[in-house]
């Protein structure tokens, strides 16, 4: 899969039906079978390719589409929710991706769609979203306290007739978190996009960075990969011009998120070939943990960032995505606060085995 994605590979999928099986069977379970589709028919590679393996392409194209379709649509409906009360609002990760028609939106699937709205509107922001239709499926009283008052946005919405997943954002780091940063400089830059009155999209750079703080900070490594692919594509495209490099440096400086770009940039890299300048690369070291700490942290994110499917794992494979799990929520949280959060939650965990026993 890794292989592919850094384009080294094409040749021998035409002739080797087991590692077309293999990518198959890999790009399923990172979520990049779209995407491994589209790139196989930008290169006019997919009629050269086992049959079978056409069939799931081809499928998987048509996944994309309807994908694409219904968060468009779905984009439309929470647009004409805000706009009741003039509500803005700013599209985040695969919704921009696909809204602004980002190279990164090729073959992108999701479930769920990301905004950001100003904090002073959250609760006007919610009451117009329950009012059509929107609702909070998850009524533990602890879950709500966790994400009204330490995160960086409401429990997740979804709505009772489409079945679609809405998170609402105020933030893109939490407030209780290690890392600070103004995110009145990420709405500056926000731009809108098409027809749509009150719905922006970040500009690339913040694109960039944001996918990094989300990568890199949030834990979420499910679909690791996939997000990582997303980075790449986002920075061989923004790359082409001249002044990216130190553009996309000195926001990372402003915005206070140099640490996150720094693993993004060594681990699109090292993992897919990313094309960035090896001075981009020394710049960003600066920012980097010491040199055992970075060995370290390549033991986790290499096994992570893989497919999670057998053939990309190995004895540690497991151990270094809990580390990274434990790692985003001491990023998170302060020591006392986290020692709360990790007994409750664990109290609660246990309590629900010995139910099902």
């Amino acid at each position: 899969m890794l292989q592919f994605l850094s384009g080294s590979i094409e040749e021998q999928l035409i002739d080797d039906p087991l590692a077309c099986e293999l990518l198959l069977r890999q790009a399923r379970s990172a979520n990049l079978l779209s995407r491994v589709a589209v790139l196989c028919a930008e290169k006019n590679l997919t009629l050269q390719l086992p049959r079978r393996m056409q069939n799931h392409l081809q499928s998987a194209q048509a996944v994309a589409v309807a994908n694409h379709r219904s968060v468009k649509w779905e984009a439309k409906q929470i647009e004409l929710a805000l706009s009741a009360e003039k509500v803005p609002f700013c599209l985040l990760k695969g919704g921009a991706y696909v809204v602004g028609e980002s190279v990164a939106a090729k073959g992108r699937v999701f479930s769920d769609v990301d905004i950001l709205v100003p904090k002073e509107l959250l609760e006007k922001t919610e009451r117009l979203l329950i009012e059509n239709g929107w609702m909070c499926t998850n009524f533990d009283p602890y879950d709500q306290r966790y994400y009204r008052s330490w995160m960086h946005e409401l429990p997740p919405l979804q709505h009772m007739g489409r079945g679609t997943t809405l998170d609402v954002h105020h933030a893109i780091i939490p407030p209780t978190a290690r890392i600070k940063s103004d995110i009145s400089k990420f709405w500056e830059c926000a731009h809108k996009v098409g027809e749509y009155q009150h719905l922006s999209i970040p500009d690339d750079q913040d694109l960039i960075l944001h996918s990094a703080v989300h990568l890199f900070c949030d834990g979420e490594l499910e679909n690791g990969l996939r997000d990582l692919s997303d980075l790449d594509l986002l920075l061989r495209d923004c790359s082409t011009d001249e002044a990216f490099w130190t553009d996309l440096l000195g926001r990372a400086v402003e915005l206070n998120l140099e640490k996150p770009l720094f693993y993004a940039l060594r681990y699109c890299h090292v993992l897919l070939k990313t094309p960035v300048p090896v001075p981009v690369l020394t710049r960003t070291l600066q920012h980097s943990p010491g040199k055992l700490m970075r060995r370290w942290m390549d033991f986790l994110f290499f096994r992570a960032l893989a497919p999670d499917h057998v053939s990309s794992s190995d004895r540690w494979t497991g151990l270094a995505r809990w580390m990274l799990f434990v790692r985003s929520h001491w990023l998170k949280m302060p020591p006392l606060q986290l020692a709360q959060h990790l007994v409750r939650k664990g109290y609660k965990r246990w309590m629900k085995y010995k139910a099902s026993v």
